[in-house]
């Protein structure tokens, strides 16, 4: 996929927002991913959006610049599609490129016949044994965090009245819409790079209340799609900080669904991720963040929790950092 980045893309500074890019992320794994899955099958499929791994907004992209986006199958299993996503950056008046985003995604193959039919998935032919091996690894870690994550998610935002600045309630948002056709699939579900772009703009809503300044998104973790969301439904997102370091800040963000059309199913959670902002200088220069003002004894549980992923990954970095210098 490739087209021409617009101000209808991009904040106030001219940056690029991370929703948009995880759109064009999803179109392209769904694209590869569906054509993949009907070269084989006995009856057509759509392949839907499960999981998004952990992916860094390595360089920001701008206004004008083409987004260029790439994407190879590496591991299928039996019921699943691994898909590797880059993403260039061009400026087409100097030629210059840059390597923007590398994500993983994981797809499932729906009947078009039974929604609710998730079909087989055509294997694909390795260059070695070990690249099996390295994926069916992979798939098996995703599968049991994805059903860790499902049973954690249990928590609802309620607004605060008057919250003091720099706390939890300051910050909190939550967005509302009503998931039309044109956010939807084939087989009438939302497509997953619609969901990450109104989830990645609540989170932006959050880190610019909370600091005050231009934000620019750093990086996702992973994002699990636990249930599919119909075509009718009105989705609730909402996002709340969790944890801040000097220059960053986590802010959890989950979707629920309430599909008033069908009286016979309750709302539910549907997608949860946490989204990681920096705050920037009109220079586009790194700034301190206002450090965060737990509350209630569960804000403090979330930020510790959330300053083990952050400690977790800046090792994760440094280690890679050693080893490349190696």
């Amino acid at each position: 996929l490739g087209r021409i980045m617009g101000p209808d893309d991009a904040n106030i500074a001219g940056n690029v927002h991370g929703g948009t890019i995880l759109k064009m992320i999803e179109e392209a794994g769904a694209i590869i991913s569906t054509r993949h899955c009907n070269s084989q099958a006995e009856e057509p499929c759509v392949a839907v959006l499960a999981r998004v791994e952990r992916t860094d907004f390595l360089s920001p992209m701008c206004i004008g610049e083409v987004a260029n986006v790439s994407a190879e199958i590496t591991y299928t299993s039996r019921h699943s599609v691994e898909v590797q996503v880059n993403v260039m950056s061009e400026n087409i008046l100097t030629g210059a490129k840059k390597l923007t985003n590398k994500a993983t995604l994981w797809y499932v193959p729906l009947s078009l016949k039974n929604v609710n039919k998730v079909l087989e998935v055509p294997s694909i032919q390795y260059t070695r044994k070990e690249q099996e091996d390295e994926g069916k690894k992979r798939y098996e870690e995703q599968k049991l965090d994805r059903l860790e994550t499902k049973q954690r998610n249990g928590d609802v935002i309620f607004p605060i009245i008057n919250p003091e600045p720099h706390t939890v309630s300051y910050s909190q948002s939550s967005l509302i819409h009503l998931v039309g056709p044109s956010d939807c699939t084939l087989l009438g579900f939302v497509h997953g790079g619609v969901t990450m772009k109104l989830m990645d703009e609540v989170a932006g809503i959050v880190a610019a209340r909370h600091c005050q300044t231009n934000i620019v998104t750093a990086s996702v973790d992973a994002i699990n799609f636990h249930e599919k969301i119909k075509k009718g439904c009105v989705i609730t997102v909402s996002g709340r900080m969790t944890f801040t370091s000097n220059k960053s800040m986590e802010i959890e963000v989950f979707v629920d669904a309430d599909p008033f059309v069908d009286e016979t199913r309750e709302r539910y959670r549907a997608v949860s991720a946490f989204f990681t902002y920096v705050s920037l200088s009109k220079e586009g220069k790194p700034l301190p963040v206002p450090q965060l003002l737990t509350e209630t004894e569960d804000e403090k549980r979330r930020f510790e929790e959330g300053k083990g992923r952050y400690l977790q990954t800046k090792a994760k970095r440094q280690a890679q950092m050693q080893q490349a210098a190696q």
